[in-house]
């Protein structure tokens, strides 16, 4: 085509397909697929749109940096098969001679500059090395050890070597994508300035912003259904409480909590009416300052026509209810009876309802847990910045309850759990987890253990249950292998095992029920028709104690079993410690993939009571009053205070009122989420965080009082 400019005629190449007129590269029509990461048009060729990859680790490769390359210092490149190895240390020797340096200098006293060529090569540098058999030898770059490990692990058919050599690598940033998992074609195009893993990286607030001012440019007046759409959408994840939140975020790092709001926000944005709606403990992970919109979005479900019902213990979400359903009054055996029906108003002035009378007041947590004056010695996070947080310094008492809170994204989980823990892991008990990025850790070296609670599974099959984590198992074995009669007939403690041949029940190798197959319904499970679920064949079943085989006292509450076994030192200590954490309702058989998380984090704990000596031993807890009831808190909080008292080290992430004003020392991150928050808001004695300025923890305790 030609066109007129200032009186000259100039010549323009016009396609009907996408292309450059200035470079000549050509597109394909762009489809929705093409920006998806989920689909192999849009995603990154190199990471397959995960945007990591696995890549092998110095810190993970280099454990004693006093050993030298003839020594094996990078353990890894000794992982190979006896043929590969000669020709390894033939390289290493071919790479001293010519760089040079010596094989047996300890690593730490290397240059820099040749650990780093030994590791990533130099691709402007040519070395005469050993060629693979049959080749000729021929000047060429050398890649780096973990450029050939690499190699090694993508192209052995070995199922052993991949696993040991899976252990020295941990997921990078994707050096294609730079981890923002589009392809080269997607990560080009641009609208109103942003590419779509730019948009993707911002936080809903901004995303939602962004959405609006689209609404005036005129590129996307043929999708403005779709961008109204998507309007919505952003506003109702901002409203359940999840504005700190980027859009990139992948929900396997969401918590419970976070995920089941995400899904609640996609219910609003259908907008269906007559549905019935369960909701499990939404409230998860949620600081106080943000429940009212989270109720807010719940109403929106209902007064579009819906019935929700909330299974919950979070004061606001129950003063919050138009009805109000408590069962109880106990747990397991003691409860599945209706305590209380009707207002919110009126379970407070119920006479035996135990949730009423915390919301009235009559009932409080104060006094559990004494004060404990707080000492100098500390442990010191020095210049925190992983993830949002700003450079931030924090101290840690030694021997004192510590309650680390904060609005959600302000970075709690990250000082407390990604840096703080990961790097006691590593340096106590040799985990092989990399610490978020830190300045340093004072205060180490006053911590010999370390162990962190949380609310995962004891157990994920019916083989565990309460009576196999805490060691009652292997005491009942004892005991039932000591009596006479499996004295006469040779029964060692084996023999009262349900996962070994000899006592189990070989119908069912000791599960206690088997699979029927169900055709197109799938397996469904039913008692073993040899063993009628008991687990133990029948010569075992007749060994008995006070009348009880070793399948019935699986059978027994902890409870019963306390009263059964009182006179049997061990156990009987074992149980009461059981009890007096609120579990004496457990059977000691019960599966343990049918325990909530409360309770497998209780179990946890009460082990770690049952130990001698906690001087030394720190804890971390991310949120353990998740599913729990205020009386089953008071029990946390009397456990809590025990490990204190008997000299462990305790650091909480919670967002629970009654636990802040219980710690010994609080630490609020914040101000807000996301990169609002990261920063230090607060550090000091719980009361003091009521007179904080810009506390939203503060303001939330305030309220509550």
């Amino acid at each position: 085509m030609l066109a007129e400019k200032d009186g000259r005629w100039e010549e323009h190449v016009l396609s009907l397909h996408l292309a450059c007129e200035h470079c000549g590269e050509t597109y394909e029509p762009i489809s929705p697929r093409a920006l998806s990461h989920n689909h192999p048009e849009g995603a990154c060729p190199d990471c397959g749109g995960l945007g990591r990859q696995m890549r092998f680790q110095e810190s993970l490769s280099i454990r004693d940096e006093s050993l030298s390359i003839h020594d094996g210092v990078v353990k890894p490149w000794k992982c190979a098969t006896r043929k590969t190895l000669i020709r390894r240390n033939a390289i290493t020797r071919a790479l001293a001679e010519q760089v040079p340096f010596d094989l047996k200098t300890p690593w730490r006293d290397l240059p820099k500059a040749v650990r780093e060529l030994l590791l990533h090569g130099d691709p402007k540098r040519k070395f005469l090395l050993p060629p693979p058999k049959g080749r000729k030898p021929v000047e060429t770059a050398w890649t780096g050890m973990f450029t050939e490990l690499e190699h090694a692990y993508r192209t052995t058919t070995g199922e052993s070597l991949r696993q040991r050599l899976l252990q020295f690598q941990a997921g990078s940033v994707c050096a294609g994508c730079q981890g923002r998992r589009l392809s080269p074609t997607a990560l080009s195009l641009r609208l109103n300035g942003k590419t779509m893993a730019e948009f993707l990286a911002m936080t809903i607030p901004a995303a939602l912003e962004f959405t609006k001012q689209l609404a005036t440019h005129p590129g996307v007046m043929p999708a403005e259904e779709a961008r109204r759409g998507l309007e919505q959408r952003l506003a109702f994840l901002n409203d359940a409480g999840l504005n700190y939140l980027t859009l990139d975020r992948e929900c396997s790092s969401l918590s419970g909590g976070e995920a089941q709001r995400v899904r609640l926000a996609t219910q609003l944005g259908l907008g269906l009416v007559g549905v019935t709606y369960v909701l499990d403990e939404p409230s998860i992970g949620l600081h106080p300052s943000d429940h009212q919109r989270l109720i807010g979005s719940i109403r929106g479900l209902r007064d579009l026509g819906n019935t929700v019902l909330v299974v919950e213990h979070d004061r606001d979400m129950m003063l919050a209810a138009d009805h109000l359903i408590e069962m109880g009054p106990g747990a397991g055996i003691d409860g599945g009876r209706i305590v209380f029906e009707g207002t919110p108003k009126a379970c407070g002035a119920h006479a035996t309802s135990r949730t009423g009378a915390y919301l009235s007041g009559r009932a409080t947590l104060e006094g559990i847990v004494k004060r404990k004056p707080i000492g100098k010695a500390a442990i010191t996070v020095k210049g925190a910045t992983e993830n949002n947080l700003k450079n931030v310094t924090a101290s840690f008492p030694i021997g004192a309850l510590t309650v680390v809170c904060g609005v959600s994204g302000s970075g709690k989980s990250t000082l407390a759990i990604d840096i703080l823990s990961a790097a006691t892991a590593r340096k106590i008990n040799g985990a092989k987890f990399v610490p978020g990025r830190h300045a340093g850790i004072d205060g180490l070296e006053q911590i010999t253990a370390f162990t962190a609670v949380d609310q995962e599974p004891i157990g994920r099959t019916p083989r565990s249950n309460p009576a196999t984590f805490t060691g009652i198992m292997d005491l009942m074995r004892e005991l039932w292998a000591a009596l006479p009669l499996a004295k006469a007939r040779g029964y060692g403690p084996g023999r009262f095992s349900f996962n070994v041949r000899g006592g189990r029940c070989e119908t069912c190798s000791g599960e206690g029920s088997v699979a029927l197959d169900m055709q197109f319904l799938g397996e469904t499970f039913v008692d073993c028709p040899s063993c009628a679920g008991r687990r133990f064949n029948r010569e075992t079943l007749e060994v008995r104690f006070k009348g009880l085989s070793i399948a019935d006292a699986l059978g027994l509450s902890v409870n019963e079993a306390a009263e059964v076994f009182r006179a049997q030192p061990k156990l009987a200590e074992k149980l009461r410690t059981l009890a007096e954490v609120g579990l004496g309702y457990l059977k000691l058989g019960q599966a343990a993939n049918t325990l909530s998380g409360g309770e497998a984090q209780r179990l946890k704990l009460a082990s770690e009571l049952a130990r001698r000596d906690h001087s030394g031993r720190l804890y971390v807890l991310d949120e353990p009053t998740t599913g729990l009831h205020w009386d089953d808190i008071a029990k946390l909080l009397a456990l809590l205070g025990r490990l204190r008292d008997a000299g462990a080290t305790l650091i909480v992430i919670e967002h629970h009122a009654d636990v802040i004003l219980a710690a010994d020392w609080v630490m609020e991150l914040g101000p807000e989420g996301g990169e609002k928050g990261g920063k230090l808001v607060y550090a000091g004695l719980p009361e003091g965080l009521l007179k904080q300025k810009g506390s939203p923890t503060g303001r939330a305790l305030e309220q509550r009082s």
